[in-house]
């Protein structure tokens, strides 16, 4: 017991596992333009189409992606994964520039889908020797904080001048997709 008291080693190494876990989750969502963008535009449209998808679109997207993750984590194959994530910035840009309102349930299944990508993404790159679960709360917390940033700045479009810039934030995000969608496909 006293070596155990002494020796901090294996308990560092155990809290270090499971703080670098969650430390590792949360920062891989915000340590990618590609899913800042994205998870930026999610609450924005959310924002533009009010209730009740201000809220539902943050809370279905990361219940996806924490299902792509699931997927990434024990190595279920997703082909075309970067591609998604470009893509889900292109669409997700052009529906906040274009302000679109599709019916909810298509809303809901749209950024559903692409969060399975960005979900499958971060379960793949989980660093060895670290706890998946407190991972996977790292970066649906993280997920959730850059889709309220969104969000915050979506409920721009109450003043003035704030709607013609919340529809160039969606341009600005399907121009950043298109970026990555040149970087995915090898260009």
């Amino acid at each position: 017991m006293l070596i155990v008291l002494v020796s901090d080693a294996p308990v560092m190494a155990h809290a270090t596992g499971e703080t670098g876990g969650f430390v590792t989750g949360f920062r891989h969502p915000i340590s990618g333009w590609d899913h800042v963008l994205a998870m930026v535009a999610v609450g924005l449209w959310g924002a533009q189409l009010g209730r009740p998808l201000i809220w539902a679109l943050p809370v279905a997207f990361p219940m996806m992606m924490a299902l792509g993750g699931f997927f990434g984590l024990i190595g279920f194959p997703l082909p075309g994964v970067e591609i998604g994530i470009a893509a889900s910035a292109i669409v997700l840009g052009v529906m906040v520039l274009g302000a679109f309102r599709p019916p909810t349930w298509v809303a809901v299944m749209l950024v559903g889908a692409f969060a399975v990508f960005h979900g499958h993404a971060h379960g793949t790159e989980l660093p060895a020797g670290q706890n998946g679960a407190i991972y996977s709360a790292g970066f649906v917390i993280a997920t959730g904080l850059l889709h309220g940033v969104g969000i915050g700045i979506g409920e721009l479009r109450h003043v003035p001048v704030g709607v013609p810039l919340v529809r160039a934030g969606g341009a600005m995000v399907a121009l950043g997709g298109c970026w990555f969608l040149w970087g995915a496909v090898g260009g």
